[in-house]
């Protein structure tokens, strides 16, 4: 392979490596996989003035997601920016739906993103979170009864109670961890309206 396809062929995996990251978030921050989520970031990510790495992003994640309940992130249109083999920028759409208390809101979202690869990998060195609109949804379907699918199309469904991450963040502080997958169990920005 020349040189030229070589290039192409690297531009064309970093590309696809940079959406995965999106849509990896959006996965590991509806199943409240901390773990998972926090991994997609720079390790030295800054999370605040006084704050940074990692367990600060945990903390900060834990934080802001507490008081809510079920979130549900559909990413969209994804324009990236090749700055150099290692640095990239994005544009990231994003429909959420929120559930906060009694209140089930959509938000139409805009992620701006830099992106850095390190040891071979496309992490997120920054995340900010910017809002076109949050409106509250006419029903909150947290108060319909079971789907029971195929049974009904209509009703609550298992996700995200199947996932073992969120039964673990959602449960009490007090409460013993469960291997139990099918357990039932629950974002805002950060300063200057940053997601980090």
């Amino acid at each position: 392979m020349d040189e030229g396809a070589v290039r192409d062929v690297g531009r064309l995996l970093a590309y696809e490596e940079i959406r995965q990251l999106a849509a990896r978030y959006a996965l590991a921050l509806d199943s409240r996989d901390l773990d998972a989520l926090c991994g997609l970031f720079v390790d030295d990510v800054r999370v605040t003035r006084e704050a940074s790495g990692r367990e600060a992003l945990r903390a900060s994640f834990a934080e802001q997601l507490r008081p809510l309940g079920v979130t549900i992130l559909n990413v969209g249109t994804h324009v990236i920016d090749l700055l150099d083999e290692d640095h990239a920028t994005g544009h990231v759409y994003c429909k959420g739906e929120i559930q906060e208390g009694p209140r089930w809101i959509h938000q139409a979202i805009l992620y701006r993103d830099v992106y850095e690869r390190r040891g071979g990998r496309w992490f997120f060195v920054r995340r900010r979170h910017d809002l076109w609109y949050g409106a509250n949804a006419g029903a909150n379907p947290a108060g319909l009864p079971p789907a029971n699918w195929p049974e009904r199309s209509y009703g609550w469904g298992t996700v995200p109670s199947l996932w073992k991450t969120w039964h673990d963040f959602t449960a009490p502080e007090d409460a013993p961890e469960s291997a139990d997958e099918g357990t039932n169990g629950g974002a805002n920005k950060g300063e200057n309206g940053e997601m980090p």
